[in-house]
């Protein structure tokens, strides 16, 4: 199935279906062109299957396909440009398009691929097929096809809005227009618009998909590790307190003997003490005897 699309404008095309589409000013129309020069009705294309073609309704102003003028009717085939009023279009056939994408450039030919945002509209509207519209750093939205989202709604304003990406956030501008722009159902002049926000403008609503608010994450606190002091580790707790000034202390003994040693220190102090009292108990016996023998 062949489409028919803005020369200027890869993003709005028309499918061509059976039995025909009508192009004119007004919105009753399959394809809308703003254009002082443009009847409201002012022509259509006529499909059967893949053979097209293309009726000027309004004899007294020609229409030009690859630059002839047209006052009946002619043959459409696919890459034809169509010239109505100041404004450019194009019959493509979406399958050669998709082919010649696929094929990669003669060697040395320098291709320009476009920088992509990431952000991007996908419409809510029934009538707009749930269609999904990606947003470049700069994009507008309006009924004008001079709009990089060009959307044929009679009450849409020719230039309605403005999207702006801006350090990865994605803005909102509202161009002065007659019916108002919406964010999630309040009518704003400018405004930030997030990941699954709703636009609206007049009464075309949208869904906003884009990358994630850097705000919306959790941010891990780093972990400071604490410096112990050297030997600290060694110590029981219930010793670093009777350590501590102003502790009391339970005895002068420790408590927790390591292997035993503690028990064999007051052993053998013990033992000292006994030794001693026995000497002195001996002593005062031999003085005692050599007073008395002396008598």
């Amino acid at each position: 199935m062949l489409k028919i699309r803005f020369k200027d404008n890869k993003y709005n095309a028309v499918w061509l279906v059976e039995p025909k589409i009508t192009i004119g000013r007004s919105a009753t129309n399959a394809l809308v062109i703003d254009d002082p020069l443009v009847s409201d009705l002012h022509m259509e294309v006529l499909v059967d299957n893949e053979h097209l073609t293309l009726r000027n309704l309004v004899p007294l102003q020609p229409v030009a396909v690859n630059g002839q003028k047209v006052n009946g009717a002619c043959e459409l085939k696919p890459g034809d440009e169509i010239t109505i009023g100041a404004v450019e279009l194009v019959v493509i056939d979406p399958k050669r398009e998709a082919r010649l994408a696929a094929t990669p450039p003669a060697e040395g030919t320098q291709v320009r691929i476009p920088k992509t945002t990431g952000w991007s509209l996908k419409a809510n509207h029934s009538a707009l097929a749930n269609r999904v519209f990606p947003l470049k750093e700069l994009t507008t939205i309006g009924r004008s096809s001079e709009c990089d989202i060009s959307l044929p709604a009679a009450h849409l304003s020719r230039r309605h809005a403005q999207l702006q990406v801006i350090d990865g956030m994605l803005f909102v501008k509202d161009l002065d227009s007659a019916n108002g722009t919406f964010l999630n159902g309040k009518r704003v002049a400018e405004a930030r618009v997030k990941r699954g926000d709703e636009l609206r403008f007049d009464a075309l609503s949208f869904g906003v998909m884009g990358p994630a608010d850097d705000l919306a994450k959790t941010t891990l606190r780093k972990v400071t590790p604490q410096v112990s002091t050297p030997g600290a580790a060694a110590i029981p707790p219930k010793a670093r307190a009777e350590r501590t000034p102003g502790a009391t202390r339970s005895s002068s003994v420790s408590r927790t003997p390591v292997g035993g040693q503690g028990k064999a220190e007051v052993d053998q102090g013990s033992k000292g003490k006994f030794g001693w009292v026995i000497l002195g108990v001996l002593a005062f016996a031999v003085i005692t005897t050599l007073i008395l023998t002396r008598k």
